[in-house]
């Protein structure tokens, strides 16, 4: 994707975009370096999200913009709650969090952000988010 996205604006002659991959424990960038930082289907799948929704505030410019869509299963059925824990205990699945559209939107406000704008087409789907770093 990384490929496909920098020969996208090799085409374009977009030169003020840069593609990475990196955990973001890993990434080594200076504090407010972006303007824009995009997160998908991801927090869900981090031991912390809240370290790395600071991480994301930290990284970006007074009024940059966070956006990203996370899959939240607070209220997932049973069925799942039991099935997921097995397979990741057994090394079968990734981690996975459960937590609600509510809990999300509360860690992106208490890291300094304002939600611009939040969809969610239906229970236990994603939400998609896009916030703004206050300041």
């Amino acid at each position: 994707m990384l490929a496909i996205a920098q020969r996208k604006a090799d085409e374009k002659s977009i030169d003020n975009i840069t593609f990475a991959q990196s955990a973001i424990e890993d990434f080594s960038v200076a504090d407010q370096s972006f303007g824009v930082v995009m997160g998908h289907s991801i927090l869900h799948l981090v031991e912390n999200k809240e370290m790395v929704i600071s991480r994301v505030h930290n990284l970006l410019e007074p009024g940059g913009i966070f956006v990203g869509s996370t899959v939240c299963m607070a209220s997932a059925n049973k069925i799942v709650k039991i099935i997921l824990p097995i397979g990741i205990f057994l090394g079968l699945l990734p981690l996975v969090k459960f937590f609600s559209a509510k809990q999300l939107t509360d860690s992106i406000v208490n890291a300094g952000f304002e939600i611009e704008y939040q969809w969610q087409p239906g229970e236990d789907r994603a939400v998609f988010t896009v916030a703004k770093k206050v300041g």
